[in-house]
């Protein structure tokens, strides 16, 4: 099969595709893999790293595209990329549509096959190529969280973990699942007093065994929401239903009875952001500051870290993208029933319901597409 790996062109977005491993696994079973110059350079993977692990360098983007059957991205296709895309095309990147109604009309006009990252399931449930990205937005989630509550960055001036004789931050995940927990290790590590909200009793169960009643567990309620904002330092939004809008959780209204010089960090804008008062921000203007809050809403955090979160990725990705390139995408999906819900747009239709309702789209049943 010809595979491409473009260089990624969203704002501040270092991560590749893949990785000169992953190249030397597709070259080694026969497949035509380009890579375009310098796509892996933010990441530290140089082009000759790849040469030596059999792919193709591409100066051209045009032609790099046009010789395509499978893409591979890190981030959305930006308007110039899908352009670009044509029904011949497969598509397998992180693609977040219910929060972006131009790039799903976009998708459904190209008529290429479209597979998300972030809808892919497995036997137990989870979402294992978002998991590790989701293991590096909420880590990174405290630490942008403690600068942005520098003074300096508009926040309070408090510093996360305290001094002796003087209390530590207030810090509130809102969300148990991979970014809250990760967020909740990193502020527990650090020092801070931490809450988890959640509705699942069981996952808060799971957690106050963990961490042996060092995090708090709340079960999440409207009466709680009030109370984590008007008693914390910092709350991070790492809220997520797979494929759909993220709710709105902190309304602007609530933002009247926060602490001045507070943070908000919305680890869920790729879904919409969890917060009423969130939009997209970039590594580099990543906050601004509505009522006194200052928000952190940076929609690719993980590529600030583009070496860490590449080698992850692909860690991740890898099986999967061996298996359309060894079978199609077709039978790939038809043989794996956790990678099936991953195909979110194909041949001009919506194959993912979440995505539909969101814009009150027809869907297609993905498996009729495959059968």
């Amino acid at each position: 099969m010809r595979i491409a790996v473009p260089k990624e062109i969203k704002n501040h977005e270092y991560r590749v595709a893949l990785t000169p491993t992953g190249a030397r696994e597709l070259a080694g079973r026969g497949h035509q893999l380009a890579v375009q110059a310098g796509a892996g350079e933010g990441a530290g993977f140089s082009d000759a790293d790849y040469q030596s692990a059999g792919a193709q360098i591409e100066a051209d983007v045009e032609t790099l595209w046009h010789n395509a059957q499978l893409i591979l991205k890190v981030k959305e296709p930006q308007p110039e990329e899908v352009a670009r895309l044509k029904p011949e095309h497969t598509l397998f990147t992180y693609l977040h549509l219910a929060a972006e109604a131009s790039l799903t009309q976009g998708l459904i006009e190209s008529g290429a096959t479209c597979i998300a990252y972030e809808t892919i399931t497995d036997n137990r449930g989870g979402l294992p190529l978002l998991a590790p990205m989701s293991t590096v937005a909420g880590r990174m989630a405290v630490q942008a969280g403690a600068h942005s509550l520098e003074k300096a960055q508009g926040g309070a001036g408090i510093l996360l973990p305290g001094v002796p004789g003087v209390a530590p931050a207030k810090v509130t995940v809102i969300g148990g699942g991979v970014v809250g927990e990760n967020a909740a290790r990193m502020a527990l590590g650090l020092g801070a007093e931490v809450t988890i909200l959640d509705k699942s009793l069981p996952r808060l169960e799971v957690l106050d065994d963990r961490y042996q009643g060092r995090i708090k567990t709340v079960y999440s309620t409207a009466d709680a929401l009030d109370h984590a904002a008007r008693e914390s330092d910092m709350i991070i939004g790492a809220v997520l239903i797979p494929g759909a809008a993220a709710p709105k959780l902190i309304t602007r209204e609530m933002l009247g009875i926060m602490k001045p010089g507070s943070v908000l960090v919305d680890v869920a804008i790729d879904q919409g952001g969890c917060f009423e008062t969130s939009r997209p921000t970039t590594h580099a203007e990543p906050t601004y500051i509505v009522d006194g809050v200052v928000h952190y809403c940076v929609a690719n955090m993980p590529g600030a870290v583009a070496r860490t979160s590449t080698q992850g990725l692909t860690n991740a990705t890898l099986p999967f993208v061996l298996a359309l390139a060894d079978k199609g995408w077709q039978q790939a999906l038809h043989d794996d029933p956790h990678f099936l819900p991953g195909l979110n747009v194909h041949a001009g239709q919506v194959t993912y319901q979440a995505v539909a309702n969101a814009f009150d789209l027809e869907s297609v049943d993905p498996a009729s597409v495959v059968n």
